[in-house]
């Protein structure tokens, strides 16, 4: 069994992967409370989705990813399928998030989004792994697998609930930094899961370096997020569900149209 490295740069790439998580979720809640103040879910929905799958998942595990090597083998990665992980990260964030919104009174829209959504993440991060291309053996150990999903579909849960509930920006910062343990949890998990085994049936590993394919991608996604994180700034942040009625407001509760006190 060859040697495996998480941490080829020290705390570096986990550290680093872990602000992003916790900078994506953050900017997502601060999406869904625009998206509860406005009445208008699409675009907001679109955003949150981008951020949170985007930045607060798919980013994380590829910046953590940096991060590891296998002793005397070769990694590359697939572009499409690298692609592909990312849209896989961000649909399903953007689907959980459609359901619990659109159906809010239905008591099973919160597990059955949540399910959805943390089985999609756990895809997101497996097919992340299926892109990496390498001249050795690699093997999951399955129960480890199973609670990596386990751990995506809890947290992704928890995601869903904090997106609907959380209203203040302390709060935000408090619940995105749990979703961002969470998510680099599942990540780690499902690393963990994996030992490496020299083999004479492999392939010669193709591809781009991790470098190559993952830096452009990951200062993309970066900078979309900047974007939205200006966007949600200069939008009103006040969510009806919080605004205090004003006098005039009030005085209506108690007096017809078009009549006053006088």
């Amino acid at each position: 069994m060859l040697n495996i490295n998480h941490f080829t740069y020290g705390w570096v790439t986990p550290l680093l992967a872990y602000l992003m998580s916790v900078l994506g979720s953050m900017l997502a809640l601060r999406c869904m409370v625009r998206s509860r103040a406005s009445g208008s879910h699409g675009g907001w929905l679109t955003a949150a989705a981008i951020a949170l799958g985007g930045t607060g998942i798919w980013v994380m595990h590829f910046i953590a990813m940096l991060g590891f090597s296998v002793h005397g083998a070769t990694i590359r990665y697939n572009v499409p399928v690298t692609l592909f992980s990312a849209a896989v990260a961000m649909g399903v964030v953007w689907l959980g998030l459609s359901i619990v919104v659109r159906r809010g009174w239905d008591s099973a829209a919160l597990p059955v989004g949540g399910t959805i959504t943390g089985l999609g993440v756990g895809a997101m991060h497996y097919s992340g792994m299926y892109a990496m291309k390498t001249d050795i053996a690699l093997v999951y150990e399955p129960i480890v697998v199973a609670l990596s999903m386990v751990i995506a579909v809890v947290a992704s849960t928890a995601a869903l609930w904090f997106a609907l509930h959380v209203h203040g920006f302390l709060a935000t910062v408090g619940a995105a930094l749990l979703m961002g343990v969470a998510v680099c949890g599942m990540h780690y998990t499902g690393m963990f899961s994996m030992s490496a085994h020299t083999t004479a049936h492999a392939a010669h590993a193709t591809g781009a370096t991790a470098a190559q394919l993952l830096t452009p991608l990951i200062i993309i996604i970066s900078m979309i997020t900047m974007i939205l994180l200006v966007q949600v700034g200069i939008t009103e942040a006040e969510d009806p569900t919080l605004a205090r009625p004003t006098h005039g407001q009030r005085a209506s509760r108690f007096w017809p149209s078009g009549q006053n006190s006088g």
